[in-house]
């Protein structure tokens, strides 16, 4: 399993990585606010298709080493997101994005493989190559955050392994154009 994204279509991109389980386990950290924010973001999830979700990203809340976060992410940041797909505990999807008119869908499958669980997640209509830049970086970082923090060690710190990442990912969208 490559650890990178793979552009599937010219605006989506999807990464796969293997966790161990089960998978009530792995979803509880899709969808719990406290579990959710030690990778990604916390926030309310009303766990329905239509159902209204808040993402707030506070880099100092993650399971990684402590480092300075940009002046931008400082004082963290929010989104409204709205839930797109919801089938507990295999598949999970919802809105990304602030601009109602540039929306992209970001959705999680969750599948047994013995112990473990393959975490596929694809981020769908991504509304131009800046936007797919952004987040692919910002996912690869978070994915290991959730792979180490899933396996009971403290990921590297997330600023200097995104910007790392972003590095990696202009080389490999801009080979793949």
């Amino acid at each position: 399993m490559d650890k990178y994204g793979t552009l599937i279509a010219p605006n989506t991109i999807r990464f796969e990585r293997l966790l161990p389980g089960p998978i009530e386990r792995v979803w509880a950290y899709l969808t719990d606010s406290e579990k959710r924010a030690k990778w990604l973001a916390s926030g309310p999830m009303e766990l329905r298709v239509g159902g209204d979700a808040r993402l707030t990203w506070l880099h100092t809340s993650l399971d990684a080493a402590a480092e300075e976060a940009p002046e931008r992410y400082r004082n963290g940041h929010s989104m409204e997101a709205r839930i797109t797909q919801c089938d507990p505990p295999f598949k999970l999807g919802f809105t990304w994005g602030a601009d109602p008119a540039r929306l992209s869908e970001v959705v999680f499958e969750l599948t047994e493989v013995g112990n473990e669980v393959r975490m596929v997640l694809t981020h769908h209509r991504l509304p131009d190559r800046k936007d797919l830049l952004g987040v692919s970086g910002g996912w690869h970082t978070h994915l290991d955050v959730l792979v180490e923090h899933l396996n009971g060690r403290t990921a590297p710190g997330f600023w200097s392994t995104h910007a790392e990442n972003r590095k990696v990912y202009e080389a490999r969208i801009e080979a793949s154009e």
